[in-house]
């Protein structure tokens, strides 16, 4: 087997900190186009924030939306050239803050979209201040000394939340920490992919990422505090999926 950059990636470097994990994550839905075949016929919504070049690195159309619009952005591609496949790439910022009420609205709806969503915890393209992910107690720049769920309230479960609607097809939280994380996220990107494909409706791949940057860690210590505190938080499984419920 001979290991290779996906056709659907282009060769444009990566211009992410070191140990962030969109790089793996671009790759991972590179990958399940190429083995899709679905190259082109699918249109990715760039959003604001780290990801906000992405539209360099897929082969596929693109299109950038703005700040927490990418949702309605893809719903109106969709509704538009429905044989097309539609995806959003969005971090917490973006869909959870700015942007929860397309979220919201888009999955009510059950727009037969995708969405990948990167949760790490922290604002990181505007230098690290609290986002509706970080954790009680979690330092950023706007909390030195840590979250106040008193003052600030509680982080969001984007896909607990989002479970709870009729028009969600599948709902899953993965990671990328590990070899065996890295395997088991390709396989839920590329089942929301197929799900659309079938037109079952709305699916969201959330992916509990490190940010060493603003987390202030080295690479692998970023990695060991994701498991130690993201996961106990945000643990990683399918909190919906209507093909699983049929059967």
């Amino acid at each position: 087997m001979n290991f290779s950059r996906p056709h659907a990636l282009t060769k444009a470097q990566f211009h992410y900190c070191p140990g962030c994990s969109h790089g793996i994550v671009h790759r991972l839905v590179a990958e399940t186009m190429d083995e899709l075949g679905i190259e082109g016929k699918t249109v990715g919504i760039a959003p604001v924030g780290c990801a906000v070049f992405a539209y360099n690195y897929f082969n596929c159309d693109m299109v950038q939306a703005a700040h927490g619009r990418a949702q309605a952005v893809a719903t109106g591609i969709k509704r538009a050239l429905p044989d097309n496949i539609v995806f959003t790439y969005q971090g917490d910022g973006d869909l959870a803050a700015i942007g929860t009420a397309e979220t919201v609205h888009a999955a009510t709806r059950g727009e037969n979209i995708t969405v990948i969503f990167i949760n790490n915890a922290i604002y990181g393209m505007t230098g690290g201040q609290m986002a509706p992910t970080t954790l009680p107690g979690q330092i950023t720049q706007t909390t030195p000394y840590g979250r106040s769920v008193k003052d600030a309230g509680h982080p969001i479960r984007v896909c607990e939340m989002l479970a709870t609607l009729e028009g969600v097809a599948l709902a899953q939280r993965v990671s990328v920490d590990s070899v065996k994380n890295v395997k088991a996220a390709k396989k839920a990107i590329k089942k929301a992919f197929e799900y659309q494909m079938e037109g079952k409706g709305y699916t969201i791949i959330e992916i509990v990422c490190a940010c060493p940057t603003n987390w202030g860690l080295p690479m692998q210590e970023s990695l060991d505090w994701l498991r130690d505190n993201m996961l106990a938080y945000y643990p990683l499984g399918v909190l919906k999926d209507v093909k699983e419920a049929k059967e």
